[in-house]
């Protein structure tokens, strides 16, 4: 997909593929920790130290996220969700399964659906199913990798800008400002297609952002100035200096330690349970061998047991807990979310 580090699917059974394509190293955005201790993240309700969990709320649902699937045409070093060419641990999500949800998100006053996978252009019904979010009046968010799935649907895009304007955003993945850095990510020849693709986007007007990375040290506004650069030389109309449109990511990796968020981390951090991705979104997945989709608690956690809601919105209308280091990495000391 558009892309998050991270090792969830990896750790919950899910296996990356290699293809001929992949990059042949670690991922140039490794995170840098000692692991994680194993009675970190065990219990719902209470951390190791026997503090209370923190929990967050559904205040209201602005995002629903659909999960295209995990097929990609890439296999990064890093995927958060380990999307490849062979990996369907989420199948398609088809259009008559996700239209019940469309009806449910109509009903709440959802603004806005997101589109993640995999590569949702690679899903055989997202065309339709991404017509049916803006005919409904619902802003529409896909990320995307800007590569030759999209490209085979230049025309129907055009045709999607027309008649919807800006209420059509496409979130393209550009995991660094350099080739050597995004291609030591998503493997070689990943970069040409990616900004062509970006170009392309660019050059008819499309409303577009870009989502990258920081490596390792990196200063954030010194990556925006390189970014700011690059998108002027390439002649892409992305404000490098707006975070909605280009968004820098926190990286994750469950496996190396973070601190556990307790009641007590919000006065600590002056933040609110309401800024967190959860209180304001919900993901539907279809896991491979279950008969219907369900409702994940987040974009970023299809697969864990945990983070699985129920098969309805209504249903997953309940508080989550924060167990999980993407929840703390991410999301609260990260200050991240993946909706627009």
């Amino acid at each position: 997909m558009g892309g998050h580090a991270g090792e969830a699917a990896a750790a919950d059974g899910v296996s990356r593929v290699a293809t001929r394509n992949a990059p042949s190293g670690p991922s140039p955005f490794q995170v840098e920790a000692p692991a994680l201790p194993v009675a970190k993240f065990a219990d719902p309700n209470w951390t190791a130290q026997g503090e209370p969990r923190a929990s967050v709320p559904l205040t209201r649902l602005e995002t629903l996220w659909l999960n295209t699937g995990t097929l990609c045409n890439l296999a990064c070093a890093s995927c958060y969700i380990e999307s490849s060419p062979t990996n369907d641990a989420l199948v398609y999500l088809t259009r008559a399964a996700a239209l019940p949800f469309l009806d449910e998100a109509e009903a709440l006053g959802t603004r806005e659906i997101g589109f993640t996978g995999g590569e949702p252009f690679m899903n055989p019904d997202f065309l339709p199913l991404l017509e049916d979010a803006l005919a409904r009046g619902f802003a529409a968010l896909v990320l995307s990798n800007a590569m030759k799935p999209m490209r085979r649907h230049e025309a129907a895009l055009l045709a999607l800008r027309a008649r919807y304007g800006a209420k059509l955003v496409l979130r393209i993945s550009l995991d660094h400002h350099t080739q050597a850095v995004h291609e030591g990510e998503r493997g070689p020849r990943s970069w040409g297609p990616a900004m062509q693709g970006l170009r392309w986007l660019s050059d008819n007007r499309f409303a577009v952002a870009v989502a990258g990375r920081l490596v390792p040290g990196e200063d954030e506004r010194e990556a925006r100035a390189h970014y700011a650069a690059l998108f002027a030389r390439e002649g892409i109309a992305v404000d490098a200096l707006d975070p909605a449109r280009l968004v820098l990511f926190p990286e994750m990796d469950e496996a190396a330690d973070i601190a556990e968020i307790t009641t007590g981390c919000w006065s600590i951090l002056g933040k609110s349970p309401a800024e967190v991705m959860c209180a304001t979104s919900r993901m539907v997945v279809h896991r491979k061998g279950e008969a219907a989709p369900r409702v994940a608690a987040c974009t970023l956690i299809p697969y864990h047991r945990d983070f699985d809601l129920g098969d309805s919105l209504a249903e997953a209308s309940g508080e989550v807990a924060l167990n999980h280091p993407h929840c703390a990495r991410f999301c609260v000391l990260g200050g991240a979310s993946c909706s627009a």
